[in-house]
């Protein structure tokens, strides 16, 4: 009888000791909003998990008491006891410190002005920023915007990638600033020693018969190719499983041997690839051992997941040790941006970045795929790692990137390139900016603040204004008089150097007739027409395809392929997009 009773505490206490339990809670921050990916550090079994999208997590453990450390960058470390029986409610305090680091950063941004709140759209499994359209704006009361300008020009490549499918383009995909970018219109390169030039243009709005347009045309000082420095290339290839398809691994793989066959001695090449795991492929190598560099290329194959997080810090520590003071410093990301292992989100992304940019190394990001692309994350890591963003749909659009605007594409003039508009109410009742739209969380952070972008060698920036003139005010003065639209200061930093400096320029009144007006702006404004009808714009007014075809025909180059290809996107949205039906008229 002793024995049996022994063998059954025995037993109980043996279950007990290898009871299992399920830890449960969540994380948010101290406005209740739920943290993901806060590192989670178990005591007991010493391992490490994380929380997840909604701030929340669950943990098997054979201990119903434990304790956790958790810590997450921007916050505070903390220590807590744990209860497996008890739902776990974590509160993460913001670093004082760190809290301007971690503000959401604008694109463009007007004072005391609020936004109407966009529609989500899903594609598969791609991800697109929710954009937030820019509202009009009355002069008298908030005559000061600014945004920030950059080269991106993935959205045209995009968009053509959907319609070349068939498909109708999801709205946050088409961001009209970056089809103005794509072509490069009315460039004119700066005289003198003058790193930007500046030009406006006052005229009539084809889509809306009461507004007028101003176009600010900002052109790029061309670097001497004689003297342009070496560079120091960090290629960063994703050859993970999800790369396996022709229009992907393959495409990069052939673009960066165009791009391989450019380089000259002084340049290093170094090649750093992750697919499972991380590797560096091939240590710093010459420009001048092209077949080399060609060949590791050509080697590569696509498996395993995708430690994209990894793989950055990787190519940016490569690049660091291959540093040229007063070169060209860059690492060049190649990727669906299908991230699956380590930090995977956009604002881990983010701050990852924000880090390492403090390196003086530069960020391109070279997007390829479908199904799965990931255009959020791309978009992220090119602004806040100082750089560009270019999507390569097919080799056509590898060669234009790498080959012929290679100069544009990886040779900065300048950093933190923001652009301030001053509008005269005198002359302008109300304003509305084209392009240029914010995220939607970004909008919500009312703290969130303007950052500039980077500019390359020799581009050609657009920006367009809907105006409605103050006609009251006008009326009042004498017909010889014309009061300036806006004044406009461009602000800028050159590479690497912390100075600030401003170009300052006056939008005088010059207006001509739509007709009348160059052709580079009236083909301008047949791409804003076409990414405001793409997008679904409320303020694109009656306008049909109809309409923006003959704004194109009228205007397109015909010498120019990229331009005739514009005008067969056309017909092809004409067919996919049915046309408004003009209400009939009432008979009295």
């Amino acid at each position: 009888m002793k024995r049996l009773i022994a063998y059954i505490s025995f037993f109980l206490s043996f279950l007990t000791s290898n009871a299992q339990y399920y830890l449960r809670g969540e994380i948010k921050d101290e406005k209740s909003q739920p943290l993901q990916n806060v590192k989670m550090f178990m005591h007991s079994n010493r391992m490490l998990y994380y929380s997840g999208v909604t701030g929340g997590f669950g943990i098997s453990t054979s201990s119903l008491h434990d304790s956790l450390t958790l810590t997450l960058d921007g916050y505070e470390t903390r220590m807590v006891g744990v209860k497996a029986d008890v739902f776990q409610s974590i509160v993460l305090k913001a670093l004082s410190s760190n809290a301007s680091k971690n503000r959401q950063k604008l694109i463009s941004i007007t004072k005391d002005q609020t936004q109407s709140y966009k529609f989500n759209w899903v594609i598969s499994d791609e991800s697109y920023f929710s954009l937030v359209e820019n509202e009009e704006v009355n002069a008298g009361k908030f005559p000061n915007t600014a945004f920030s300008l950059n080269v991106n020009k993935a959205s045209y490549s995009n968009i053509r990638r959907f319609l070349h499918m068939e498909s109708t383009v999801p709205p946050d995909a088409v961001r009209i600033e970056e089809l103005l970018n794509y072509f490069n219109l009315n460039y004119k390169e700066p005289t003198g020693d003058k790193v930007f030039e500046m030009e406006s243009q006052y005229s009539d709005c084809p889509w809306n018969e009461e507004s007028k347009l101003l176009f600010l045309n900002i052109n790029a000082k061309k670097l001497n190719l004689d003297k342009v420095p070496p560079s120091n290339l960090v290629f960063l290839i994703d050859a993970s499983g999800s790369m396996d398809m022709p229009n992907r691994l393959p495409l990069v793989k052939a673009a960066f041997q165009m791009l391989v066959k450019n380089l000259r001695p002084i340049d290093t090449v170094s090649i750093v690839i992750y697919g499972g795991s991380v590797a560096v492929w091939m240590q710093p190598t010459s420009g001048a051992e092209k077949q080399k560099i060609i060949r590791s290329i050509e080697e590569l194959r696509a498996s395993g997941d995708t430690p994209g997080e990894s793989a950055i810090r990787t190519a940016y520590k490569v690049a660091e040790s291959t540093f040229i003071k007063g070169g060209n410093n860059r690492v060049i990301l190649a990727t669906d941006g299908d991230f699956n292992v380590g930090e995977t989100t956009e604002k881990a992304l983010e701050d990852l970045i924000t880090r390492e940019r403090q390196t003086g190394v530069y960020l391109t990001c070279l997007g390829v795929g479908m199904g799965n692309f990931k255009d959020s994350k791309l978009e992220t890591l090119a602004k806040r790692g100082n750089g560009n963003y270019a999507y390569l749909d097919d080799i056509r659009e590898a060669e234009k990137v790498l080959v012929k605007e290679v100069t544009q594409t990886f040779f900065a003039i300048a950093d933190d390139v923001m652009l301030n508009v001053h509008f005269n109410p005198k002359s302008v009742k109300s304003y509305r900016l084209i392009g240029f739209d914010n995220k939607k969380d970004a909008i919500a952070d009312s703290l969130g603040k303007l950052e500039g972008g980077e500019i390359g060698s020799g581009n050609s920036i657009m920006a367009i204004f809907e105006v409605v003139p103050n006609l009251a005010e006008n009326a009042t003065l004498a017909t010889s008089v014309k009061e300036p639209i806006a004044d406009v200061t461009l602000n800028y930093s050159l590479e690497n150097d912390k100075i600030h400096n401003q170009v300052k320029y006056e939008c005088s009144d010059n207006y001509v007739g739509f007709s009348s007006i160059k052709k580079e702006y009236q083909f301008a404004a047949a791409l804003a027409m076409f990414g405001l009808k793409l997008r679904q714009s409320k303020y694109l007014k009656a306008a049909d395809w109809p309409d923006i075809e003959t704004v194109a025909l009228n205007s397109y180059d015909s010498t120019d392929y990229l331009q005739q290809e514009f005008l067969q996107l056309i017909t092809i949205a004409k067919k996919l997009y049915p046309s408004k039906k003009k209400k009939k008229k009432s008979v009295k």
